[in-house]
């Protein structure tokens, strides 16, 4: 980059610039006045002025050094090194100058940080920029782009710290070779050479650059020969059958096996250029061409095999032809053909819109220069997950040309789909609840005007039938939004602990009725079964979907059958040798709940707990009974599986974790842990009346509620919203008791009430909302409030506050 031009020295050209427009000012004064006066005049305003400017003019304080403008040419001249780039930026970012180096290296189009490198770079260099104006110094240890690797330290400089100077050195490549020369003459060629394995690494050109004792003892009987320098090629014989060995024992050696690998950076951020990249060759001298014939060479042929055989890899032989040679037990394994023989080809064990490509790729593989690669398949019976087939070319194997690598990875695919099943679950858990949230507010309104509604027509009124059906279909579907909310896990739970087949043991009759005579029940318990820790209604909930669902199984399939309830004790061993990587472990104690009945297909399996998702006829079933069982059991910490097998039937295992008691633990708990909020205190007769602050931004919510609290006998004053809510107290209006929604736009309820308690702290509440308490328990986090969960009817609400008054009044 070149620098300004320095030329004549700043303040000359400032003197010649300035005597230029005076001289030029008189001229034009002149032209335009005639009168000598005038010019006078003007020349006299002009000496004066410049006298005014000269005393006012910044002096620097005594010693201080006067700056002159910078000369960049000088700064071009100072940075010219043959050793690093420099460049030098301002705060705006941009390139001020640079020397010849940085420009061959970056060009002058490119200013620091932003410079043609990858984006680990570009964020190592923004990094190094950042603590330079920062701190005043930076750096980036490695900044790559291609081949090349530079490291860079930045400088923040100048009077006003307005610069940065960039300092760019080159890195050398790594030296890999360099590496592995040293091991070879210690402990790693020594065992080699034990094992029948020789190295050697080999230039491009063909010329030996290094190789271990033991393949110096082989190629010329003297294991302290120096081999550098020597064509390879020299050492080995091969003859017309492609068969490789040692050129020291001519056509009468043993075959040998030869294997390549580029001495190249793994971690390099380009491909290597295999011309100009030196060869590690690994030597096996009890090695032959697989399928290569019999004599000494079958007897190598089977030696390898064995060796394969006994890798945990999926390795497999093909021939340039395509023909499979060989396949060990594992390649069988992870083409899902376990105990199988190996195929005729490759091809056999994909689908056919893959049998193409592997062709194309054996064939591409098998000739040339030793390459490897990678390609997606698809394999015949598992179509619906790819899975990758490894390929590298071969040499000196006799018939063998390709080798062919597959992974099993059936149980990383399971625990993909696992997680893959459980995101999803949460995904449609967290929009149930707010589906459910909405509903409950609608709901709310429609019972609350049906239970007014039927305090104006009695029984025998032509519309009290038709009422009375509208509140019954309003309570259904506020059954179907306690079986959202279960399944969201965002009910609210009352957890005690107890011992599971205690809960079984309550329900048993009942489910005797509910299944019917035709269908036998067995209910078995294990000893010494821990305690759990969950609410016993919703277990009951659990126990009887599943039993249901276990009928509805049985009686589809045949007129009988037999449904089997079991608790069971898995210790923390147990958990372990199940491998599944899911549920911790710890001890547990199971419920097995099993039928007879017709099982569930295996394309059914995995969305079975999914809301709304039902293989029952159209009207017999909403799809929520087993998503309602999954969200419970989550919810109580515990983990849910399904096994089926169509025609069978089905077992359901529900494993709860075991319970180790505290302190503070209580059989039947009359409080939720960790909250007040849901108190079942006695319901108390109270018939004082009352103000209450009703807060709530839904206008039918709102509306229904006002009527029915006016109606029990409560002078009411409502707010749209907590900002309203908090003016009305804020104006001194005396109020007993405060009815707030939870979740509202502007100022929620729990916002308003920390306020309203600054002013009133013994101000009784009573919070409602669509959510569900276990949900909004952070944000319910105050002391002395209840909760009153929507839908309610205006009986419940009326109850509620009355119930809240005497308390607080008592």
């Amino acid at each position: 980059m070149k620098a300004p031009a320095a030329g004549l020295p700043v303040p000359t050209a400032e003197r010649l610039v300035l005597g230029g427009a005076l001289l030029a000012s008189l001229v034009l004064v002149w032209l335009a006045t005639r009168q000598p006066a005038a010019v006078a005049g003007f020349v006299g305003g002009l000496i004066g002025l410049g006298a005014l400017g000269w005393m006012l003019r910044p002096r620097a304080e005594p010693g201080e050094p006067e700056y002159a403008l910078p000369d960049w040419s000088v700064t071009v001249a100072a940075i010219d090194r043959g050793d690093a780039a420099v460049a030098i930026t301002d705060r705006a970012g941009r390139l001020v100058c640079a020397n010849p180096l940085y420009e061959q290296w970056f060009t002058a189009q490119h200013a620091p940080p932003r410079l043609p490198v990858d984006n680990a770079s570009l964020e190592r260099l923004a990094k190094a920029a950042r603590a330079g104006w920062r701190d005043g110094a930076g750096q980036a240890d490695l900044i790559e782009r291609d081949h090349l690797r530079w490291k860079a330290a930045v400088l923040r400089a100048g009077r006003g710290d307005d610069y940065l100077v960039w300092n760019f050195t080159a890195l050398s490549p790594p030296d890999l070779v360099g590496e592995l020369i040293p091991h070879f003459e210690g402990k790693l060629g020594r065992a080699l050479a034990g094992a029948g394995l020789t190295l050697a690494i080999v230039d491009p050109d063909g010329k030996v650059r290094a190789a271990t004792p033991g393949f110096a003892a082989r190629t010329t009987g003297d294991p302290a020969a120096i081999l550098t320098g020597k064509d390879f090629a020299d050492l080995m014989y091969q003859d017309e059958s492609d068969r490789i060995s040692w050129a020291r024992d001519g056509k009468r050696g043993a075959p040998l096996s030869l294997f390549y690998l580029p001495v190249a950076d793994p971690d390099a951020a380009a491909a290597p250029d295999y011309d100009q990249t030196p060869s590690l060759i690994l030597v096996a001298d009890n090695g032959t061409g697989i399928g290569g014939g019999g004599g000494e060479g079958g007897a190598g042929a089977a030696h390898l095999e064995a060796l394969l055989a006994q890798l945990p890899l999926g390795l497999a032989m093909a021939d340039r032809d395509g023909r499979l040679l060989f396949a060990n037990t594992a390649f069988m394994r992870a083409a899902g053909r376990d105990g199988e023989a190996p195929p005729t080809y490759p091809t056999d064990l994909v689908v056919q819109e893959d049998k193409g490509p592997i062709s194309d790729a054996v064939r591409r593989f098998a000739q040339g220069p030793a390459n490897s690669g990678d390609i997606a398949v698809r394999l015949k019976g598992l179509a619906e997950d790819p899975v990758t087939l490894s390929l590298a070319g071969v040499r000196g194997l006799g018939e063998a040309a390709v080798l062919l690598g597959l992974t099993d990875n059936t149980e990383e695919t399971r625990l993909k789909r696992q997680v893959a099943q459980a995101t999803k679950m949460q995904a449609v858990g967290q929009l149930a609840g707010g589906v459910a949230h909405d509903f409950n507010n609608v709901l709310t309104a429609i019972l609350g005007t049906c239970d007014l509604m039927l305090f104006r027509h009695t029984p025998g009124d032509s519309d009290y039938d038709d009422i009375q059906q509208i509140r019954a279909n309003s309570n259904r579907a506020a059954s179907l939004t306690r079986q959202l909310l279960a399944f969201s896990r965002q009910q609210t739970l009352r957890p005690e602990v107890l011992q599971l087949p205690d809960v079984v043991t309550d329900i048993t009759h009942m489910l005797r009725r509910l299944i019917g005579e035709k269908i036998l029940l067995t209910v078995t318990h294990d000893r010494d079964l821990g305690p759990v820790r969950a609410d016993p209604t919703q277990l009951e909930q659990v126990i009887v979907n599943l039993c249901v669902n276990a009928r509805d199984a049985m009686l589809a399939k045949s007129e009988h059958g037999k449904l089997t309830l079991a608790t069971r004790k898995i210790s923390a061993a147990q958990v372990r040798d199940m491998q599944g990587g899911i549920m911790p472990q710890v001890d547990y104690t199971a419920l097995i709940v099993q039928d007879t009945g017709s099982g569930i297909a295996p394309e059914n399996l995995g969305k079975i707990f999914e809301p709304f998702f039902t293989t029952k006829d159209l009207g017999k079933g909403t799809g929520l009974g087993l998503s309602t069982v999954y969200g419970i059991v989550k919810q109580s910490g515990g983990f849910i599986f399904a096994d089926s097998e169509v025609g069978r039937g089905t077992t359901f295992s529900v494993y709860l974790p075991v319970h180790h008691a505290t302190k503070s633990d209580t059989v039947r708990p009359e409080l939720v842990e960790g909250s007040s909020l849901l108190s079942p205190k006695p319901e108390t007769e109270w018939s004082g009346g009352g103000r209450i602050l009703l807060v709530e931004d839904e206008d039918m919510v709102r509306a229904v509620a006002q009527r029915a609290l006016t109606r029990a006998g409560f002078e009411v004053t409502t707010a749209s919203d907590g900002d309203e809510g908090l003016e009305i107290v804020q104006r001194g209006d005396p109020f007993d008791m405060i009815v707030s929604d939870v979740v509202m736009p502007a100022m929620d309820g729990p916002s308003m009430i920390r306020e309203v308690r600054k002013l009133r702290p013994a101000m009784p509440v009573l919070f409602m909302s669509g959510y569900a308490e276990e949900q909004l328990r952070k944000e319910l986090d105050l002391d002395n409030v209840e909760f009153l969960p929507k839908p309610f009817s205006v009986q419940q609400i009326s109850d509620k506050v009355g119930a809240v008054l005497a308390a607080a009044k008592g």
